[in-house]
């Protein structure tokens, strides 16, 4: 278990607070995935934070604007290879769920170090793998902005794991979530690790 018991605060557009040694709820997603019609009306609402989110997130789902570099193959590997390099080698976490879908990432995380190490490492480095493939140079592949949610209760985290791992089906892309290679569902991930050893927590 790791233990902290200090909260962390960072602001960039949004608020961000990490009690420590609590699962946190991330996303983030490729740069220009959102209308500017749409941010201009998240940034200006009143609603909370929550709500914000799943507006975002049905658009995102949906798949309407901008890139969706994610469904190839190569880039999907790419990205997933190193969530499981921040869990299984760098153990900077452990992973609960995740999912790589067409246009953004979900994970659900313990962390064991700074959460915006750990999302810095990852965007970086896939990232700059995913230019590689593309062959794009100096230009954003991701959105600087994330979301994450801290998960108060064990119910909750069990529900945010069932919704993360249900996005493909959600999206219309599979019809059962283990249909979905780059995913936590997914009997095998395309790395060829068990999900069984990424410290997925236990579900019916």
């Amino acid at each position: 278990m790791l233990l902290y018991l200090r909260m962390t605060y960072y602001e960039r557009n949004l608020p961000h607070w990490h009690p420590r040694g609590r699962a946190i709820f991330i996303t983030w997603r490729l740069a220009g995935t959102l209308p500017r019609v749409l941010l201009a009306k998240l940034r200006s609402s009143s609603e909370p934070a929550s709500r914000k989110f799943a507006l975002a997130d049905r658009v995102l789902v949906c798949a309407v604007c901008g890139p969706c570099w994610l469904a190839q193959a190569e880039i999907a590997q790419a990205v997933q290879g190193c969530m499981l390099k921040g869990a299984l080698e760098l153990r900077y976490f452990e992973m609960k769920a995740y999912v790589v879908m067409p246009n953004h990432v979900h994970m659900l995380i313990e962390p064991g170090v700074p959460l915006e190490r750990i999302t810095r490492g990852i965007k970086g480095t896939s990232a700059h793998l995913a230019n590689c493939i593309l062959g794009r140079v100096r230009v954003p592949f991701w959105q600087d902005e994330s979301f994450d949610h801290w998960v108060r209760k064990p119910a909750e985290g069990e529900k945010i794991c069932r919704y993360i791992e249900n996005n493909p089906v959600k999206a219309g892309l599979v019809q059962t979530p283990c249909e979905w290679p780059w995913s936590s569902a997914a009997p095998l991930s395309s790395t060829g690790i068990p999900a069984c050893a990424i410290s997925i927590t236990p579900r019916d």
